[in-house]
């Protein structure tokens, strides 16, 4: 077992040495694999980075959510007259309570409403298109909620519509620069409110969808006393339900939230639900084929990358086996096995392949240097250790025939070949 481990070990530092004696072959023969380990692993990469700059954009509308609206996220009954969809009534705050007093496969019953182009003050200090969000207790529960100084609204808070305030990272640094917004008062649409938190930065993302930084949350009914909720004028309400962790696919919390609200608004069993049950996972699933797509084009491309590569280290590998022939033969004369010597090539091909791999994985790093805030692009361990298996398949299935041509090569026609 020792010596067979050692001849192994002196079959590599052989292959070594004939890389370091051919470095300008070598060099051009690891090109192709440089390529096409860059063009495989940097196509994933982006789409890598693409599907995490999507699933952050679509963050804030929650996981394992059903929102109750008018209309459907997705019109896939084209025989609906359109029409009907502007009949159906709002989802309204008695419905929420309703819902929440009765709901048992929810974790958590939220509503919420927002009201743009607002402006916002405080002393001399004032900053324009802010977005009002009204929420009720629950909708931290609901939706994520990052709360980066102060708290939360208390349960008191939100009952009796109090006037305070948590600010989003812009609102605040706009405000009060380096002043300490907690316990300041703003001015809201001629209203005082009492600053109690601030989230934490957003920042853009990939799609341009709402962000947090720009929002002033306050109670939903601190909200409904500034507003009148309704289509006409812009301020809508919308009804969140958040699943348990067990309901696989929310099945069981969507038919219990469908019947309370068929019995809610009355509805006879013919007919039909003037209300839909929308869910954000009919986005991750469109999401999941695209990248879907993007994915098998991008290895249908690079493969052919790979396979020019991997046909020119065969091809150098015939060549060395070619210019070495004398070589193997004193050296099975020696006494040389033949895996010691189908070792030495194939090692050979692996290495060259190896090193054109982490070249090409050097390459794809730089390209974090175009890394922007909605557009991370950053290279994972696990793309990393793709890669280098990839380029060592690459290297064994070319390398295995001119390796065994090598091993097969009778001794004394091999030292007469010179």
């Amino acid at each position: 077992m020792w010596l067979t481990l050692k001849l192994i070990y002196q079959s590599f530092l052989f292959a070594l040495g004939a890389l370091r004696e051919n470095l300008l072959r070598t060099i051009l023969s690891l090109l192709g694999i440089t390529v096409g380990i860059f063009a495989i692993i940097g196509v994933l990469t982006m789409v890598d980075a693409i599907e995490k700059g999507i699933r952050q954009s679509l963050a804030f509308m929650g996981d394992k959510v059903i929102y109750v609206d008018v209309f459907p996220w997705n019109f896939t009954n084209r025989d609906y007259p359109w029409w009907k969809y502007f009949q159906r009534p709002n989802p309204t705050y008695n419905e929420f309570k309703f819902l929440e007093r009765n709901l048992t496969e929810a974790s958590a019953v939220a509503v919420f409403a927002v009201r743009t182009g607002n402006t916002v003050k405080f002393k001399n200090n004032s900053l324009t298109g802010v977005n009002i969000l009204g929420v009720s207790q629950q909708y931290n529960q609901a939706s994520k909620v990052d709360i980066e100084q102060g708290r939360y609204f208390t349960p008191q808070e939100n009952e009796r519509g109090r006037n305070v305030v948590i600010l989003g990272y812009t609102v605040a640094k706009e405000l009060f620069g380096n002043i300490d917004p907690i316990g300041q008062q703003i001015s809201l649409r001629g209203n005082k409110f009492n600053v109690i938190g601030v989230m934490k930065r957003q920042g853009s993302t990939l799609l341009n969808t709402p962000s947090t930084d720009n929002v002033c949350m306050i109670p939903y009914t601190a909200m409904t006393k500034m507003f009148s909720t309704g289509r006409r004028r812009g301020v809508r309400p919308q009804i969140m339900l958040k699943g348990y962790e067990h309901d696989a696919g929310l099945v069981m919390l969507e038919n219990e939230a469908r019947g309370l609200l068929r019995a809610y608004r009355g509805l006879k069993p013919r007919e039909e639900d003037n209300f839909a049950l929308n869910r954000p996972e009919a986005f991750a699933a469109l999401l999941d084929s695209i990248i879907a797509v993007m994915t098998s084009a991008g290895w249908f491309i690079s493969i052919f990358s790979m396979l020019v590569g991997g046909f020119g280290i065969a091809n150098i590998m015939f060549v060395s086996v070619k210019e070495r022939t004398n070589l193997i033969g004193i050296q099975k004369s020696l006494g040389a096995k033949n895996f010691f010597i189908l070792f030495q090539f194939l090692y050979e091909a692996i290495l060259l392949c190896i090193i054109g791999g982490i070249a090409g994985l050097v390459l794809v790093s730089l390209l974090s240097l175009f890394s922007t805030e909605s557009f991370e692009i950053s290279l994972s361990i696990g793309r990393v250790i793709l890669g280098l298996l990839l380029a060592s398949v690459i290297g064994i299935l070319s390398g295995i025939v001119p390796a065994i041509v090598a091993a097969r090569l009778d001794p004394v026609v091999a030292i007469r070949s010179k």
